[in-house]
C-alpha cells in the first residue's frame, strides 16, 4: 500500500483507522474522502500522527467524477471503504439516505476502481485492493441456542440499515466474480472506543452517566451483542489487507457477548469506582427502560476462528479493559464531546428517538 483511499475517514472507525495506518506505516499516503454528515467531523482528525501524509477531500462517494479524479490524481492502489450510514434507529426513521449512501455509494466506488485499475490498467492488478467494511447485522438475529455467525452464514437482514449493507456486500462480490476486481470483505461486530458519535449505545451511556442523565435501555435490555474495541478492528483490517485472500470474507469480533443490561451495568460499575464521591453513585440508578426498537434483533455472536487461524489476529482488549480505556478517553476529551453534542442534528435526533420511545412505553 502506497496511496490508500479511505472513505468515511472523518467518522468513528475511519478516523481511528487513519491514525492506526499513519502510526504503523512510515510511507503510506492517506487520502480521506468524507461528506461530513452528522457522524463525520473534522474534530476527529485533529492531532493526527504524520498529518503531512494525510489529505482530506470533502465530498460524496456517490459523485463519480470526484471519485474518478481522486483515483487518477493520487494514483490510488488501495481502497478501504468505511463510508456508510450505520445507525439502525436512523434507518428506521429515514431509510432513503441508507439506500443512497450504502448501495449507490458502494456502486460508485466499485465503478471507479474498475475503470482505473482494470479498464485503464493504471497499475498491476496484483498490487491493488478494494476492501469493503461490513457488519454482522447482515446475518439477521440468532436464537439462544444457534451457533455463532461465520463467513458462510446465509444473509437475513432485518432493518433498512442491514439490508442496505447486505446489498453492498453482494455488489462487491459481484464485481470480483464478474470483472475480476481484487476485493476482500470483513463483517464486524459492534465497535466502541475513542471518537464514537455519542448517539451510539456505549458513548451515550458513558456521557449520560457522567452528566447524571437517564440511561435509556430498549425493552428488557436482554439483547446480546459482541463488542470489539475499535483499535482491534483497525488491526484486523490491516491483517486482511496484507494477508487476506482475494475474493474472501473475514468475520471480525470481540469474543464476548454480554446482554445490553450487563454491559450498561459494567459501565456504571467502572464509573462508580472512578468517581466514588459522585452524586450519581451508584450510576446504575440512572438506568431507565424505554420502548423497544421495532424489529430489534435479539442476539449477535461471531465465530472468529478463520481470521485467528489464517491471519493470526485476535482482539487485544477484553471488554473490561476496552471499556475502561473508552471511559478515560471521554473523560479527557470534554472539548470534543461538547463540540459534537452541541450540534443541532445530534440534539434533534436524541429528542426524536428517545423521548418518543419514552412516551410510547
Amino acid at each position: 500500500m502506497k496511496n490508500i483511499l479511505i472513505t468515511g475517514g472523518a467518522g468513528f472507525i475511519g478516523s481511528n483507522f487513519i491514525r492506526y495506518m499513519l502510526e504503523i506505516d512510515p510511507v503510506v499516503q492517506v487520502i480521506n474522502l468524507d461528506l461530513l454528515t452528522y457522524a463525520g467531523s473534522m474534530e476527529n482528525l485533529k492531532d493526527l500522527p504524520a498529518p503531512e501524509r494525510h489529505t482530506f477531500v470533502a465530498g460524496d462517494i456517490c459523485d463519480r467524477a470526484l471519485v474518478n479524479g481522486i483515483m487518477n490524481h493520487h494514483r490510488i492502489d488501495t481502497i478501504v471503504h468505511f463510508a456508510a450510514e450505520t445507525h439502525v434507529d436512523r434507518s428506521i426513521l429515514g431509510p432513503a439516505q441508507f439506500i443512497q449512501t450504502n448501495i449507490v455509494g458502494t456502486f460508485s466506488l466499485l465503478e471507479a476502481a474498475r475503470k482505473y485499475w482494470l479498464d485503464e490498467n493504471a497499475m498491476p492488478v496484483d498490487t491493488v485492493r478494494f476492501h469493503h467494511v461490513s457488519t454482522d447485522e447482515v446475518f439477521g438475529s440468532l436464537e439462544p441456542t444457534d451457533p455463532p455467525f461465520c463467513e458462510t452464514t446465509p444473509y437475513d437482514p432485518r432493518s433498512p440499515y442491514s439490508a442496505s449493507k447486505a446489498s453492498s456486500d453482494h455488489l462487491v462480490r459481484a464485481y470480483h466474480h464478474t470483472y475480476g476486481l481484487p476485493v476482500t470483505i470483513s463483517n464486524c461486530t459492534n465497535n466502541y472506543g475513542p471518537y464514537q458519535f455519542p448517539e451510539k449505545l456505549i458513548p451515550l451511556m458513558i456521557t449520560n452517566a457522567m452528566a447524571g442523565k437517564p440511561l435509556p435501555v430498549y425493552g428488557d435490555g436482554q439483547q446480546i451483542r459482541d463488542w470489539l474495541y475499535v483499535e482491534d478492528h483497525c488491526e484486523a483490517i490491516h491483517h486482511i489487507l496484507t494477508g487476506g485472500q482475494i475474493g474472501e470474507t473475514y468475520a471480525i469480533g470481540g469474543d464476548n457477548q454480554p446482554t445490553n443490561m450487563t454491559l450498561i451495568n459494567q459501565i456504571c460499575a467502572i464509573l462508580d469506582e472512578r468517581f466514588p464521591e459522585s452524586p450519581n453513585t451508584p450510576h446504575s440508578k440512572l438506568i431507565k427502560t424505554v420502548a423497544d426498537r421495532p424489529g430489534h434483533d435479539r442476539r449477535y455472536d461471531m465465530d472468529i476462528t478463520r481470521i485467528k487461524t489464517e491471519l493470526g489476529w485476535k482482539p487485544r482488549e477484553s471488554l473490561g479493559s476496552g471499556l475502561t480505556r473508552t471511559i478515560e478517553w471521554y473523560m479527557n476529551h470534554a472539548e470534543w464531546l461538547n463540540a459534537i453534542r452541541g450540534r443541532e442534528d445530534f440534539k434533534g435526533w436524541v429528542d426524536a428517538n428517545y423521548n418518543a420511545r419514552e412516551s410510547k412505553k
